[in-house]
């Protein structure tokens, strides 16, 4: 009996310490993945990717605490808004989208500095994955017009393109190089809160 009540209570405590998490789903018509990198030293060259996919997880009990996120995005897809520029960015020379048709993240560990969610994971992009760090700020959750439940997400980060064997570059006669190393990246993001099977 003593046996029986010591086990029953461990299940119990188990239970109650298991994690739930509210299950958010990226919305791709509300969201941009932005970047910017340098250009012939003076200028910078901005663009986008538009097709992404991505999946948040919340604590429920704490609507600005992160415990996971998942995200993809479609390297073809990338925009600069020249058709030519986009081409060669599509290519070996930078991203082989037809061998590395995808850039992924996937959380390992969420820490919390002050109001941002710090998330550690791995980054893969042109077939390397490397440990990187992402600070996110999150606001929400909030109900829009339709009923569905929304949060938002932003987040800056910077890499240096050759850690990912991107390294196509053109040497300038007055010094410096064609192309910048160090790529800026911007994200605001909307996901939509998901209905759980009980629902």
């Amino acid at each position: 009996m003593k046996t029986l009540l010591a086990v029953t209570s461990l299940a119990v405590a188990v239970a109650l310490n298991v994690r739930a998490e509210d299950v958010y789903k990226i919305d791709p018509v509300h969201t941009a993945v932005g970047f910017s990198v340098a250009h012939l030293v003076i200028n910078e060259v901005k663009g986008r990717f538009k097709d992404l996919e991505g999946t948040v997880m919340l604590d429920d009990k704490s609507a600005n605490k992160l415990t996971g996120i998942t995200g993809s995005i479609e390297t073809k897809s990338i925009d600069t808004g020249i058709e030519k520029r986009d081409n060669h960015l599509r290519s070996a020379d930078f991203f082989a989208v037809d061998k590395f048709p995808t850039i992924a993240f996937a959380s390992k560990r969420i820490e919390r500095h002050g109001s941002k969610n710090v998330l550690l994971g791995t980054f893969t992009m042109h077939g390397v994955s490397r440990e990187i760090t992402i600070p996110v700020t999150i606001k929400g959750p909030i109900q829009d017009p339709w009923g569905a439940t929304r949060i938002g997400l932003k987040a800056n980060l910077t890499l240096d393109r050759k850690d990912y064997g991107l390294t196509w570059n053109k040497a300038l006669e007055a010094g410096g190089v064609m192309v910048g190393e160090e790529i800026e990246i911007e994200i605001n993001a909307e996901a939509v809160k998901q209905q759980s099977a009980k629902q």
